[in-house]
């Protein structure tokens, strides 16, 4: 009876960290436990999110993202977002 699991994917305490990559087998493993179970949780990534492992984290199951620093630091907000959907 669990709607979302949060999966913090950098060490807590500040923004703009690199995405710790054993999130992602975690987020695989969580993913096919939640398959195994029936269930309909979902999995949220917190941390480190960029256009250079989003499609990483979709391939494993991952619904949703936080990519805060990744959007609020980059040039063009727009542009960030867009290049997070995929």
């Amino acid at each position: 009876d669990i709607d979302m699991v949060l999966l913090m994917s950098v060490n807590p305490g500040f923004g703009g960290q690199k995405l710790i990559p054993e999130v992602i087998n975690k987020a695989k493993e969580l993913k096919q436990l939640i398959k195994q179970k029936q269930a309909n949780t979902l999995i949220e990534v917190d941390g480190g999110v960029s256009n250079k492992n989003i499609e990483a984290l979709k391939n494993v199951g991952v619904d949703i993202v936080v990519a805060g620093s990744y959007v609020f630091n980059h040039d063009s907000k727009e542009k960030a977002i867009k290049s997070l959907q995929i």
